[in-house]
């Protein structure tokens, strides 16, 4: 399966790129700079191309840009994305002296991502540090998913446990996303606070 990492040259775009390859998928990583995308893919040894391009040939969209940059990029593609499944990883956060926190938006970025794109995007990923995705082996974390397609939420669930050495959760439908981008930023405030790479495993589950 060919997956093409948007914002592929960011810290998080890189590491799952790595760890996608290293669990034999194809990848290319992409970028709007197409020199900064095949810099990326040769320290990798996976392709690169610009964004547009990236998309036109995968099986599987993963945007993992900058929150604040998501939805201008997921809009600017929706040609190229086309009915392609989409994975948003990305969740919005807001800094403060107090800590992190999700930011006032009712709705999911995922869920705004699914408005301006064609195929269905499914949510996940969120709990993974780039630090932890990237490391010599998979993370013993989690990946918690939720989409309402359910092949491609299905495609997504075999991805996810193949990055990681933990469990792939079905986490239900999209409107679950707004959760899930939350987590994040009780993850971010967890680690700062203890010094630590926290991730996230489910108790009680088979």
């Amino acid at each position: 399966m060919r997956v093409a990492v948007l914002g592929g040259t960011g810290s998080f775009g890189k590491a799952l790129a790595r760890r996608l390859a290293m669990a034999g998928y194809d990848v290319v990583i992409g970028s709007r700079d197409a020199g900064r995308a095949a810099e990326a893919g040769g320290e990798l040894g996976v392709d690169g191309a610009t964004n547009a391009d990236a998309c036109r040939d995968a099986d599987l969209v993963v945007l993992a840009t900058k929150a604040e940059g998501a939805l201008e990029t997921a809009s600017e593609l929706r040609e190229a994305i086309g009915e392609t499944p989409l994975l948003s990883v990305a969740a919005e956060l807001t800094f403060g002296q107090g800590g992190v926190s999700p930011t006032a938006d009712a709705r999911s970025l995922a869920a705004r991502v699914q408005d301006v794109v064609d195929g269905p995007v499914v949510a996940g990923l969120h709990s993974l540090a780039a630090r932890n995705l990237g490391g010599a082996e998979p993370p013993e974390e989690d990946a918690l998913v939720c989409g309402d397609d359910a092949d491609a939420k299905a495609l997504v669930l075999e991805l996810a446990e193949r990055v990681t050495a933990g469990r792939a959760i079905d986490c239900g439908p999209l409107a679950s996303a707004r959760a899930l981008e939350g987590l994040t930023a009780v993850i971010v405030n967890v680690n700062k606070r203890y010094k630590a790479h926290a991730g996230v495993r489910l108790s009680g589950l088979p």
